[in-house]
């Protein structure tokens, strides 16, 4: 779901180079559950070894103000380590085919989103949008292309492709024909998560840079 580092010199930062907090990857794997509330911890891991944490907090109970918090470290530019805790407002949308679509409203934004983002320097989790951060697989080639398959994936189904946007159900389809899409989708997630965090533990020999967490 993330690693963190920086982008090329002189480019802009990338969703690589930070944590991202993605709903639906919580929700698929029963970290948070629509209706319900409770608590638990997110974690990054590099050659087995965890290299960060989040603990997070949610209620998605009260139909009119869902929540969730995050606790995290963060290093912000020119500042020491801190604890930190944001507040995240959430929402749902019911699709044509049933049941709830669950989003994150972007602190700064305020646009629904599925992915939230930390980058290096950062002190809040905002969208990619808010934090203009850019994709270093666009720079990376085999990352590019797994990319590039999810995007596809997405466009078939009839998204917009996006790390951070899911995988739409068209209407009409049968559950058992999108969930093959959606296992497929979710392998390519998580590929295209290890092959970011492959080329930061490159920069990470090479530059040496601190990480977050």
């Amino acid at each position: 779901m993330g690693g963190w580092n920086s982008g090329r010199r002189g480019g802009r930062p990338t969703v690589e180079s930070g944590l991202t907090i993605s709903l639906p990857w919580l929700i698929r794997r029963g970290g948070m559950v629509s209706g319900g509330g409770g608590s638990g911890t997110v974690t990054w891991s590099t050659n087995g070894q965890q290299t960060s944490s989040i603990g997070y907090s949610y209620g998605m109970w009260e139909p009119d103000f869902p929540w969730m918090e995050l606790r995290f470290t963060c290093t912000p530019y020119g500042s020491e380590p801190r604890s930190a805790n944001q507040r995240i407002s959430l929402t749902c949308t019911r699709p044509n085919y049933g049941g709830r679509r669950w989003w994150m409203l972007c602190p700064q934004t305020n646009k629904r989103v599925l992915k939230l983002h930390l980058p290096p320097g950062g002190d809040k989790f905002l969208s990619r949008e808010a934090w203009g951060l850019g994709y270093r697989s666009q720079r990376v080639s085999h990352s590019e292309r797994t990319l590039e398959k999810l995007f596809k994936l997405q466009q078939k189904l009839g998204g917009e492709p996006g790390w951070d946007r899911g995988l739409p159900r068209p209407k009409g389809m049968w559950q058992r024909t999108y969930d093959r899409h959606l296992d497929r989708y979710d392998e390519l997630d998580v590929a295209v998560g290890v092959d970011m965090m492959r080329q930061l533990d490159k920069l990470r020999s090479m530059a040496g840079t601190i990480g977050i967490g």
